[in-house]
């Protein structure tokens, strides 16, 4: 795959204080498209991933100042060897939560296929079936939120 360009996006989200309630889920669990996400976030706290079927805290130093999250489209390239990360935002405190994340992802006309070295036919054949990425934001932005985004729809 072809690296040299690619489709980044950004934007900011806003996930206001829950005064009333503890634990209050700010954004449902999901993976990201693309290949990697860089996050940058005015608080620390609230970021939640699932790791072996439980919900565990991103215990994250206040001082960093960027997140880098593995995304669908890494884990497609890797045959699986490097997971996308399934993350949820809890909002348990009366402080107003900022991210902005950046989204890096291939060309929007790349065929995203697992690369040739991650895979071998006896031990490790192909995860997953490739797919133009521009039609697999499209159907990304159709599917329903299940915690892993448009993965188990090209699984083979």
């Amino acid at each position: 795959m072809d690296l040299e360009s690619g489709y980044d996006s950004s934007l900011q989200m806003t996930i206001p204080p829950r005064l009333s309630a503890p634990n209050i889920i700010g954004q449902f669990p999901l993976n990201d498209p693309g290949l990697l996400i860089l996050l940058m976030q005015n608080v620390p706290g609230g970021l939640q991933l699932e790791h072996k079927g439980k919900w565990v805290n991103a215990n994250l130093n206040p001082n960093w100042i960027i997140i880098v999250n593995l995304a669908d489209h890494m884990e497609i390239i890797t045959n699986g060897k490097y997971k996308s990360t399934i993350h949820r935002v809890v909002v348990n405190n009366g402080v107003r939560r900022v991210t902005f994340p950046l989204f890096m992802g291939p060309s929007l006309e790349a065929m995203v296929k697992p690369a040739l070295e991650f895979v071998d036919d006896d031990n490790h054949p192909p995860a997953n079936r490739g797919m133009n990425y521009k039609d697999y934001l499209e159907a990304n932005q159709q599917h329903v939120i299940d915690g892993k985004s448009c993965l188990k729809q090209i699984r083979l």
